[in-house]
Order: C-alpha cells, then structure tokens, then sequence
C-alpha cells in the first residue's frame, strides 16, 4: 500500500504541474485570441464534449484505483480552468518579463517530456495551435501518471483463466467480483455507466468452481450381461469372495446368474469351486444379496453336476425360505431354487420334514407363491416312494378351497394334478388298505376319505374354460 500511494501522490503532482502550465498560458499568451475564443462558445462546448468521450473511453480500461486518481484530476482541471478564466479578462497588468517567464516555464515542461518532444516542437500553423499543444501536454502528462500508479502491472495481476468462488472477494475490487477474460485483460466499467458491445451479454456472476466428480469406490470389471471366459469367472470369483461390500457382493452375483444360464459356463463356475463362494452368502442378512445368491444357485443347479454340490445347502435354503417375509421376492427365489433341486429324485428326502409347511406355506401366500408351491409338491408327487410320507403329512382343511372355480386356470389345472398323481400313487402302493395309518387331519384323509375333494372336482366338470374341463374328465375317469 506504501508504494500505491507513493504513486498516487508523484500522478496527483505531475496532473497539477501541468494544469499550471496550462493556467499560465492562458494568463499570458495570446490576449486578443483568448478573448475570441473565449466569444465563441459553441464551437468550446463541442470541443469539451469530444475531450469528456474521449477521457471516457480511457476510463472505462482503467480500475477502480485510476478511477479515484482520475476524479481528482478532472476536479483539478475545472478548478484551474475556471481561475484560467476568472483571470483572463483582466488585461493590460502583465508586462514582458512575465512573458519570458511563462515562456520559459512551457519550454522546460515540453523538453522534460520526452514521449512529446517532437509535437512540442511544432509551429502553431493556426490561432488554436498553442491551445491544442497544451491539451496535447496535459493528457500525454496524465497518462505517465497513470502509467506510474500501477496500471499495467494491476492489470496483470489477475491476468490468466483461473475461476474465482462467488463467496470470495476480487483481489483489489471493491464490488468483490471480477470478470477475467482469455487473453488475460481485464474488462472494465465505469459504476454510472453501462458495458458496451458484448459485454452486455456476459454474466456479471463468476464462474463457480469446477468440483471433480466423486466416482464409486470399486469399478467393477465386467458388465453384468457379458459372457465371460474362464479366467473371467475366475476374477469375478476371487471379487466376490474378498469383498464385504453389499453393492459389489449384488453385482458380481448378478454377474455369475447370468452366466450360469449357459450350459458351459455352468461346469466352468464348478470347475473353479464357484458354489461354495456363492452358497456362503446364503447366511447373510441382506435380502437383496439371498435373493441374488438363490438366483445365482438356481441357475447352476439345472447341471446335474452341480446340483451334487448343491445338495449341501439345500436345508438351508429351506428353512430361510419358510422363515423368511411371505410372498417376498427371497421367499420366490428359494422356493424356485428348491423346485429345481426336486426335479429327480435323489434330494427329495432332504426336504421330507418340511412336507407340513410346504401346504401352509400353499394355503397362505399369494397367487405366485401357491403357484410355486403346487409346482414343488407336484415333483415330490411324481416320486412314488415319497407318497407315504407326503399324504401322512398333517394340511389345513381350507386346503379344500382351491377346488372352487373362482380360482384361474393355473391354479386349477395344478391343484388338479396334484390330486391326480396322489390319486394314482395312493394305488398303485396300495395304501388304501391302511387307511387307519393316517389322521383326520392327514392330506391322505382330505384326499381320498372324506369324498369332499371329489364332489368339489365333479362341480368344476361344467367350468367355462375347456382345458379345466378336460383335466376334470381325466382325473374322475381315474377314481
């Protein structure tokens, strides 16, 4: 600030020197043409008013800093202007002497102005030319000042592109905004006035600061629809099996789901001991990740292979898919995992215990959930050595209520087939001889000894849809 000041103080001086020449020269050259000029006033006015335009566009390049200076010097100016003219009608009181005075005086400021030697120099080829060489010398003497005040090198200091935040202050500004431009300029206005040309359109906001944008903490490699390779599968394996995020456990498992849908794939995620690591995550709390691992596990279980390593978890599975929400989404998942593991006949006695709840689970979930479920007891019915267990296994007796045809077709022609193959494997291991073994509670009492699920099937003989008819015809031809 010392130096700025400085600065200020050696422009105010240098403006007042030369607004003294100019007084000066009024006091004591050219009387007579002083006196003319001073007569006509409109060609003056027209004259200051190029001169204001022309200090106006200077201005505007300037900063708030000049702007002060030059305030001051144009202050100056009309006060020496006017004591130039209050003093100018007064004739006949200055003598040679003082015009060798003022003579020497403007010589000496034209010769220590080297930039104006040369016009300084020149003969006056008009009655005017003496004033002009004076305006010419304060405004050459005004730009030196502003020259020394810092112009140039506070322009500069906030040259470049850099992008300010709106919150903080321009260096040296006294709105607290600035304007950088490209080329490192900075573009001025004058606080009364208003911008020209393009920079009307320009926003009087700074830019805000550009933020990177904050990416995910894993990428993961693959998209989750691409067929993979071997030492892929294996990548994604080695993922799954290190990670303990839930967004990239989710990700990877619909990965491995869908590639487990071909039949290559499916011994290649063997081959690199792919269950284990999916089948762990059965224990975990997250239902999104069960129902991924279910999908994943039913996708492998259509190899027959892979249904030996399956086998593992299979209760498991079981017991979350009774336990968990009903109808939900890892409820549908286990159930479909559970009806493809049954689809032979060698890991049907794993799930015997859990005959009772299969038929609640029947008679309380929604539409898909009894769907799922018919279609699971349906492959336990297709096994006639899991008969006897299957009909001594204790079913509600609303059971009775899905032979009503209020029910749609699926669900009919389903609950039919059950009937259907209970119906034939009840004789063909001649259980009907030890009817006393079973309960009135029994699916084998509900079935075949109460005669109530017959006379709800021969009611559905007249339905409307001709395929629920023809089962109905199929299944009484039989009893």
């Amino acid at each position: 600030m010392g130096r700025t000041r400085e600065a200020g103080c050696v422009a105010a001086g240098m403006v007042i020197g030369a607004g003294a020449c100019y007084c000066v020269y009024r006091l004591t050259w050219k009387k007579d043409e002083d006196e003319k000029i001073w007569g006509d006033d409109d060609d003056d006015d027209d004259d200051e008013e190029e001169e204001e335009e022309e200090e106006e566009e200077d201005y505007n390049e300037n900063d708030e800093y000049n702007e002060d200076n030059d305030t001051s010097s144009d202050t100056t100016k009309m006060e020496t202007e006017k004591g130039a003219k209050t003093n100018v009608g007064v004739e006949g009181r200055t003598k040679p002497q003082d015009d060798l005075k003022a003579k020497a005086q403007v010589s000496s400021g034209l010769k220590s102005s080297p930039s104006v030697k040369k016009e300084a120099h020149v003969e006056p080829q008009c009655g005017g030319g003496l004033e002009a060489k004076a305006k010419a010398l304060f405004n050459t003497l005004k730009e030196q000042a502003s020259a020394k005040g810092g112009r140039g090198n506070r322009a500069g200091a906030i040259s470049g592109n850099r992008t300010l935040a709106p919150s903080l202050p321009c260096p040296g500004g006294r709105g607290g905004s600035c304007h950088p431009t490209r080329n490192g300029a900075r573009t001025g206005s004058r606080g009364r006035g208003k911008p020209k040309g393009k920079n009307r359109n320009k926003s009087t906001k700074a830019q805000a600061t550009s933020w990177p944008v904050r990416k995910a903490k894993f990428n993961f490699p693959y998209k989750i629809d691409d067929i993979l390779s071997a030492p892929d599968l294996q990548k994604v394996l080695n993922i799954l099996e290190r990670t303990n995020d839930p967004f990239i456990q989710e990700v990877a498992l619909v990965t491995l789901g869908n590639n487990a849908a071909y039949s290559f794939n499916q011994n290649a995620i063997r081959e690199l001991g792919g269950v284990p690591i999916i089948a762990k995550l059965i224990k975990t709390k997250d239902p999104i990740i069960r129902e991924k691992t279910y999908n994943a596990l039913n996708n492998l279980s259509v190899n027959a292979e892979n249904q030996g390593k399956i086998k593992t978890y299979i209760s498991q599975v079981c017991d979350d898919t009774m336990i968990c929400r009903l109808d939900s989404a890892v409820q549908m998942a286990g159930l479909r995992l559970l009806t493809n593991m049954t689809v032979t006949n060698h890991y049907q006695h794993l799930l015997s215990y859990s005959f009772p709840d299969f038929f609640a689970l029947l008679f309380l979930g929604n539409h898909f959930t009894k769907i799922q479920i018919m279609k699971l007891i349906i492959n336990f019915t297709e096994n006639p050595a899991m008969t006897r267990e299957l009909v001594s296994c204790k079913v509600p007796s609303e059971l009775i209520s899905l032979f009503n045809r209020e029910w749609d077709r699926e669900i009919l022609l389903n609950i039919l087939t059950l009937f259907e193959n209970i119906n034939d494997n009840i004789k063909s291991e001649g259980l009907a001889s030890s009817r006393k073994e079973f309960s009135r509670n029994s699916l084998f009492f509900l079935f075949k000894e109460s005669g109530v699920c017959v006379k709800k099937i021969k009611a559905l003989a007249n339905h409307s849809d001709l395929v629920v008819k023809v089962k109905v015809l199929k299944v009484l031809t039989k009893l």
